[in-house]
């Protein structure tokens, strides 16, 4: 009897969570889904992920909306994920910005590769070194000499500390040896209205912001920050080819979930994160915002998020921003 008891301890102790979760999977999912962003409305992070969310839902058969919670670099639509319910129905939208965070030893910050579970990336986003129209340096080279001839006087503007935005300006002053003073916001869409309105000078601002205002000539575009040119501003240079060799910065985004999510649900989310970035809907609205998709499934994420943690945690340390 002891023994039937013990054998029976085992079988609902481990073989019954497993039949829950599979039975989970199967009807996964049955009601909407909120994907938490930590960004405000406007920025790169809402556009793109609303772009997607809304394919996602055709797959998936439910609702998946989009739920903005900005602040502290992103930690706080962070944590209520981490701490809600592993269950695929409150997702995360990771970014660069978390992992930046992380390495600049900000408080409350999380650890993308414990504390979530990785579902698949969805897009590229990159900034274009923008100045307002009144500054006068009409290329990367003659906003150095600008800065380096006036030291503190230039403000860059950025969504807040620890997001790419503010880093690249970080790393260009290091790159460039020159001192412009960051300038924090609680998003993107409000630094560039300051930065069109005139005070701010400069920002490396998301393509998707800042394309509209490049074209109505509201702001001027120096360069590219990643390595190689956007297909929006084809003769638009590059930081790098512009003066500073090996200037690289983006922001990406993907899709996260509670760490102990079911990786039958996990794999359902992610497949219907794949189909609607390769969809031609998603790819005709990123075009339109200087968007790249990027196609990875849990794996590659996973891998792709250890990579971007010690890459960032590199820069971090060369611009000074941790001891």
């Amino acid at each position: 009897m002891i023994r039937l008891l013990s054998q029976y301890a085992v079988f609902t102790g481990v073989v019954l969570p497993l039949l829950t979760s599979a039975s989970h999977a199967q009807t996964f999912p049955n009601r909407p889904i909120k994907l938490l962003i930590g960004f405000a409305a406007g920025s790169s992070a809402d556009v793109s992920s609303r772009i997607v969310a809304e394919e996602m839902g055709k797959s998936l058969g439910q609702p998946v909306v989009v739920e903005a919670r900005p602040g502290a670099s992103s930690n706080i639509a962070a944590d209520a994920v981490v701490k809600a319910d592993p269950d695929g129905y409150t997702l995360f939208l990771g970014s660069v910005a978390t992992i930046i965070s992380k390495a600049m030893k900000q408080s409350a910050s999380i650890d993308m590769g414990a504390d979530l579970k990785a579902i698949g990336l969805i897009c590229a986003v990159p900034n274009i070194l923008v100045v307002n129209p009144t500054v006068k340096a009409g290329s990367v080279k003659e906003l150095i000499a600008l800065a380096k001839a006036d030291p503190g006087k230039l403000n860059f503007g950025s969504p807040g500390p620890g997001t790419s935005p503010h880093l690249s300006g970080e790393l260009f002053n290091v790159m460039a040896g020159v001192k412009m003073v960051h300038v924090p916001y609680k998003g993107t869409a409000q630094a560039a209205q300051d930065l069109v309105g005139g005070s701010l000078q400069v920002m490396f601002a998301p393509s998707s912001t800042v394309l509209s205002l490049i074209e109505a000539k509201q702001l001027r575009a120096l360069a590219w920050s990643i390595t190689t040119r956007g297909p929006a501003l084809p003769d638009l240079p590059t930081v790098a080819e512009a003066g500073l060799p090996g200037f690289d910065t983006s922001i990406w985004f993907g899709i996260n979930a509670p760490a102990k999510t079911p990786d039958a649900v996990a794999d359902k989310i992610g497949a219907a994160v794949i189909a609607a970035v390769k969809s031609a809907a998603v790819a005709k609205a990123f075009r339109v915002q200087g968007i790249e998709p990027l196609v990875a499934g849990p794996a590659d994420y996973a891998k792709y998020i250890a990579t971007e943690t010690t890459k960032w945690g590199d820069v971090v340390v060369k611009a000074g921003l941790v001891k």
